[in-house]
């Protein structure tokens, strides 16, 4: 169309989540000899927000805010859940909401925004979350409780929202719906503008999206529209397969796509069967033979497994000159001990490794929790000192080599009145040569540094102060942040979500919030809140390494491997949802019909429909081979006979029974 003459501002590309962005945005970076602008690449959240903002002061009386006249503040998912422990949590307190439920506030409050924007996405008011909630999944008078509690939190942010210009994701969703894309200036604005229109992955998107699109296709001069028939395992993301084959019947011209250009034959036929095994029905040449596609070697305990797993990556980099970035190593959740063990046990081997793990707590992360802890040591002031643990575990991070009985002794004797004295301080010849002088002399620079900040009396913003203690120290030679492409990713996540909060803070100064903003930023991501999405996470990185993710994080990413590992293959993690208990992605779906019970019989039919396309989605995105890594016993010790595992074992005996070597 470039080519053609089509001016580039005409040309708009939607897909269902922005990490899926990137490749379009990457090859139009090539095109530098265009005319008209730029070509637009979106999702829904990211065209709604710059539609709000530009329509602002058109809309936002009739939207019901309180100050039309101001700016609006769009909130992160970090925000979201600053505001709503504010907004909601006297009232939990007082009212003893949630009494039954044993999960802490920061995962509680994510499901009540959970449940905001599944109405937002599928359609319907946030008031009607509660009772279709207790219609299908209320077993008793506590369950029911919980709903009506959900639904008056739920209530009561939207009206906090209202009243200070906040707009999380779901009133941002639904003044675009009800209130921007109805007024006809931004109507007249976007089938203006937007000409062509290319919509790929609809299968992964939502029903608000699907509207949106289906509105936007009248005044289109050239559409196409991208659906993968055995996809939609976004479905817990609010994802509408069905809804979004509707868009099919306004197009002209319809043609299917049968070739794979990344599958070998024997994992397309690997994947059919398995698929197959869970009553999904796949296209696939039926005499190529599976075999040489699946690999695996059963163990006693779990880290046999793992270390199975590092001696099969290590034949494949040595032997095989795979590239690293060609090798994913995937499990239904990837816990701190496993990714450990896998890392240590590359690294031991000289290959490089990263990994992603979204929907975590900042503070769960290594690198964050350094810095949170040292920026509890250079503001005395806040009167929120760190526990003697997390000072050792921080001057770990922080200080390369340095072992955690080192960097005990460290603190033992040198942590005193919340300050860290000298090295030099440590009068015993015999322990100082225990510690070594070099790891003291770095230990001198960090505490120097710390020091220096609370003599100086500085009291600098606080991602001001990450980004200085990062850049300045914690990634030079020496100390722990150096050449670690994960911790620099995860500083960085931190900076900007101190400045997100910084920036909307400073917004909410003109009604009632009067905070020390480094001392609430602290306390909040102390407090567990659930990460925000960071581009930068999703984007692989030039350096070659592999890749540790658990296996829905490596299929949101969307590129393909010669080469998966699929670990715990005995866990019910790879088909059980995880219990919600304020939330239920299916029930508030388009889909579900209105006033019917959830069974265990759906539990299970859903169970295995989720495992048959995830498998499908993972096999489509591996090229030559999957190893399987099986462990009698799981990490915690007990036996596991997942949903996965009696698969693949039916797959084989099946294999056996039709004359198959297996």
């Amino acid at each position: 169309m470039l080519e053609r003459g089509a001016p580039a501002e005409s040309i708009l590309i939607f897909v269902p989540q922005r990490s899926l962005a990137q490749p379009y945005i990457t090859a139009l970076r090539g095109w530098t000899a265009h005319r008209g602008g730029q070509v637009s690449v979106q999702t829904i959240g990211s065209l709604s927000l710059q539609m709000v903002e530009a329509f602002w002061f058109l809309i936002a009386g009739d939207a019901g805010f309180k100050h039309p006249r101001d700016l609006p503040n769009f909130l992160s998912l970090e925000l979201v859940q600053y505001f709503m422990t504010r907004a909601i949590e006297p009232l939990v307190d007082e009212r003893d909401y949630f009494n039954s439920v044993r999960i802490d506030r920061p995962r509680l409050y994510s499901q009540i925004v959970d449940n905001m924007n599944k109405a937002a996405l599928v359609g319907f008011p946030i008031s009607e979350i509660g009772s279709r909630l207790k219609t299908a999944l209320a077993s008793g008078v506590e369950q029911a409780h919980i709903f009506d509690d959900a639904q008056t939190c739920a209530l009561a942010f939207r009206k906090y929202c209202l009243e200070h210009n906040l707009l999380d994701f779901s009133l941002q969703l639904e003044v675009f719906r009800d209130h921007v894309w109805a007024a006809p200036p931004a109507q007249g604005y976007l089938r203006g503008r937007c000409k062509h229109l290319i919509v790929d992955g609809a299968e992964e998107d939502n029903p608000a999206s699907h509207g949106f699109l289906s509105d936007l296709l009248e005044s289109c001069e050239s559409a196409l529209i991208i659906y993968d028939r055995d996809a939609g395992f976004r479905r817990f993301l609010g994802a509408d397969p069905n809804n979004a084959r509707r868009l099919r019947d306004r197009c002209d011209v319809k043609t299917t796509l049968d070739e794979t250009f990344v599958m070998g034959e024997a994992v397309a036929e690997l994947g059919a069967q398995l698929a197959a095994q869970l009553g999904i029905s796949v296209t696939a040449e039926r005499d190529a033979d599976p075999r040489p596609a699946l690999i695996t070697e059963a163990h006693r305990y779990h880290p046999e497994m793992v270390d199975w797993v590092a001696r099969q990556v290590d034949m494949l980099v040595r032997q095989r000159d795979v590239l690293p970035n060609d090798i994913v190593i995937l499990a239904p959740f990837m816990s701190d001990a496993l990714r450990f063990g896998l890392a240590d046990g590359l690294a031991q081997r000289g290959i490089s490794v990263r990994s992603h793990r979204p929907s975590r707590a900042l503070r769960d992360e290594p690198a964050a929790r350094t810095l949170l802890t040292l920026a509890r040591l250079a503001h005395p002031h806040w009167d929120l000192p760190p526990a003697d643990f997390d000072i050792v575990f921080a001057l770990m991070a922080a200080i390369k080599d340095l072992d955690l009985v080192r960097a005990k002794l460290l603190t033992e004797m040198l942590h005193r009145n919340g300050r860290l004295l000298p090295f030099a301080e440590v009068r015993s010849t015999a322990m100082q040569g225990r510690i070594t002088f070099d790891l003291g002399e770095r230990y001198d620079r960090l505490a120097a540094w710390i020091n220096r900040y609370i003599d100086e009396a500085r009291n600098d913003a606080i991602d001001i102060f990450f980004r200085r203690l990062f850049g300045g120290l914690l990634s030079r030679a020496g100390f722990g942040f150096h050449d670690d492409v994960d911790a620099g990713n995860i500083s960085m996540n931190l900076v900007d979500s101190a400045r997100g909060f910084r920036w909307s803070l400073d917004f909410m100064s003109r009604y009632d919030v009067d905070i020390d903003l480094g001392l609430d930023y602290v306390k909040m991501v102390d407090r567990g809140i659930i990460a925000n999405f960071y581009l930068r996470d999703w984007i692989a990185d030039a350096e070659e390494a592999v890749l540790i993710a658990p296996a829905y994080t490596f299929l949101l990413n969307n590129r393909p491997v010669d080469y998966q590992f699929w670990l715990n293959i005995g866990s019910e993690g790879w088909s059980r949802r995880l219990y919600q208990p304020l939330t239920h992605p299916y029930v508030l779906s388009r889909g579900w019909p209105p006033g019917a019970l959830w069974t265990e019989d759906e539990e299970q039919h859903l169970s295995r429909e989720s495992l048959g396309r995830l498998l499908l989605a993972l096999t489509r995105r591996c090229r030559k081979a999957i190893y399987l890594g099986y462990s009698e016993l799981s990490e915690s010790g007990y036996e596991q006979r997942g949903l996965l595992l009696e698969t693949i074992q039916s797959l084989l005996r099946r294999l056996a029974q039709d004359g198959q070597h297996v």
